[in-house]
């Protein structure tokens, strides 16, 4: 017989063992599937490279572009004629290049123009500055030059607040002001500041060069078309949108709608890019107004952003669709069959507007004098026929009058509860004693209040809920409601596009530019793919 101590040392080492080879397997396993991601990794990552470039090929050319013009801006450094009368200053331009060159020739017209612009201002006051110091002693210099930067910092950070030049020339300010302290500090100590100043500008003004000539000449991306095509992007999105989601709503099969995976839902990614698009759309504006392709007249670019402000209110109501899709309380299919073909011809009219619309602005038209056809107005009759038709599904057999008895019978019912519980009499006769008394039978009134309230809730909740059990078409009503909705907001996106094409000067509709748009109800499958995203733009 071996000794106690013995036993339990070895027990001890037995759990130790299976401990220690417990976690060494977990470390295997670890390693295992730390060595299975990075097997998978370099695949990830060639086809992550080629769906970028195959999303817009123009990314695959502004980097080229970008790669090219740094090259080229290199050449200062490398080649010793042009060493030599640049200077050290050369890297201005390579950091000019890397700042200016943007996807659009917009965007590097709007801050190329503000940087050289900034930069000259601020040379030539940084100028007149140091002529006036110089005339003065070493101690008034600095003192003037203290001033000075305080003075013109102070100026140029108060004048970033305004909104116009917030909007248009903010770059260029923060530029100036740069410059600027740069010249005019480095002067007190430098004393060939001027040939430096003069040599910083040259080499800013090559970069800024190459920016422009790579932008405007060399496979030019521009602003204003990037704001045209996404306005067309989205109303097609929207009308596919609208469409899918009826169609969703009254399809046969009982599969459930799935709410985690909204990313991935054709109907979500049809209206997403009009309820992101305002920040893009403004920027889109601002760096059209700088180009020069519509130079003859004032072109509207701001009237685009009013439109897609209309187009936003409009995906609201879509968002709203698409919600009642995934709520709890469901209408019963055998229900939603007795208004589905009004409601699917309904939306496809509506869509069908909606892609009249796109090819108007695609192909810079009006829109059809007919735009509105008769088949929305029936389908809109045709509709309220169906609901009015069937008048039990959404009034019930129970009328108004039980519904305010019951009400009145549980609120007797829970004051009557709510005194026996607490034992108090409510009565509010008020004696001589003493204040204290009163505050007391205040406070007595004020807790049974409450708790009657506490015992009226959970009555009135089953109340509530017994009164929905009749209405089975509550939800549907709801989503009708909401499917009108679009129809009464249609007629603004409608007033606004045809505001666009008078403003912008679209060629009249004719007999010829009639399209017959087809809206084929899209395939809810994994691969359906309702909308073209837009382009990722680097504007500061």
């Amino acid at each position: 017989m071996f000794p106690v101590g013995v036993v339990g040392m070895d027990k001890a080492m037995g759990a130790d063992g299976a401990c220690g080879k417990t976690k060494m397997d977990m470390v295997k396993k670890r390693i295992e599937i730390l060595a299975e991601k990075m097997g998978r990794l370099p695949g990830l990552t060639c086809r992550t490279v080629w769906n970028v470039g195959r999303d817009d090929p123009r990314r695959v050319i502004h980097s080229l572009k970008v790669g090219l013009s740094l090259t080229l801006v290199s050449l200062l450094y490398l080649m010793e004629p042009l060493f030599k009368g640049v200077g050290q200053n050369a890297i201005w331009a390579v950091m000019t290049v890397v700042v200016v060159l943007e996807f659009t020739a917009g965007a590097t017209l709007c801050k190329g123009l503000n940087r050289g612009f900034g930069t000259l201002l601020a040379g030539s006051l940084a100028f007149f500055i140091e002529y006036i110091a110089t005339e003065s002693g070493r101690v008034f210099r600095a003192i003037f030059i203290g001033a000075a930067v305080f003075l013109i910092g102070a100026a140029s950070t108060y004048i970033r607040f305004f909104p116009y030049i917030k909007k248009n020339y903010d770059y260029g300010v923060v530029i100036f002001l740069l410059t600027f302290n740069l010249i005019t500090v480095s002067s007190y100590r430098v004393g060939n500041v001027l040939k430096i100043a003069h040599e910083r500008f040259y080499t800013i003004a090559i970069g800024c060069g190459i920016c422009l000539f790579m932008s405007l000449l060399i496979f030019p991306n521009w602003s204003g078309e990037d704001l045209h095509n996404s306005t067309v992007s989205k109303l097609e999105g929207l009308a596919r949108s609208i469409e899918a989601c009826v169609g969703e709503y009254f399809k046969d099969d009982e599969t459930e709608v799935s709410k985690d995976k909204s990313s991935e839902d054709p109907i979500y990614k049809g209206y997403k890019a009009v309820l992101d698009s305002k920040s893009i759309d403004e920027t889109l504006a601002l760096h059209a107004s700088w180009e020069p392709r519509h130079s003859c007249y004032r072109f509207p670019w701001q009237q685009y952003v009013k439109l897609g402000g209309i187009l936003r209110h409009f995906g609201y109501t879509i968002v709203a669709l698409h919600g009642c899709l995934q709520t709890e309380i469901q209408t019963p299919r055998c229900v939603r069959a007795l208004f589905k073909d009004p409601c699917i011809r309904l939306a496809g009219e509506v869509s069908k507007v909606l892609m009249e619309l796109a090819q108007s602005i695609r192909n810079r038209r009006h829109c059809s004098p007919e735009i509105l056809s008769d088949h929305l107005h029936q389908a809109l009759q045709d509709l309220n026929t169906a609901i009015k038709s069937q008048p039990r599904l959404f009034l019930g057999p129970n009328n108004t009058n039980h519904s305010t008895n019951m009400l009145a019978l549980a609120a007797a019912t829970a004051r009557q509860k709510s005194v026996k519980d607490s034992g108090v009499s409510l009565s509010s006769v008020k004696t001589d004693t003493s204040a204290l008394l009163e505050w007391k039978s205040r406070r007595t009134s004020e807790l049974s209040k409450e708790a009657e309230r506490k015992v009226l809730r959970p009555t009135l909740s089953k109340i509530a809920n017994t009164s929905l059990e009749f209405s089975e078409a509550l939800p549907f009503a709801a989503f009708a409601s909401l499917l009108v909705e679009t129809v009464a907001r249609l007629d603004l996106v409608i007033e606004e596009v045809e505001e666009l094409g008078r403003i912008a000067n679209f060629k009249e509709f004719g007999p010829g530019d009639e399209v017959i748009v087809t809206c084929e109800r899209p395939k809810m499958g994994r691969d359906s793919n309702l909308v073209n995203h837009l382009p990722s733009h680097g504007a500061d």
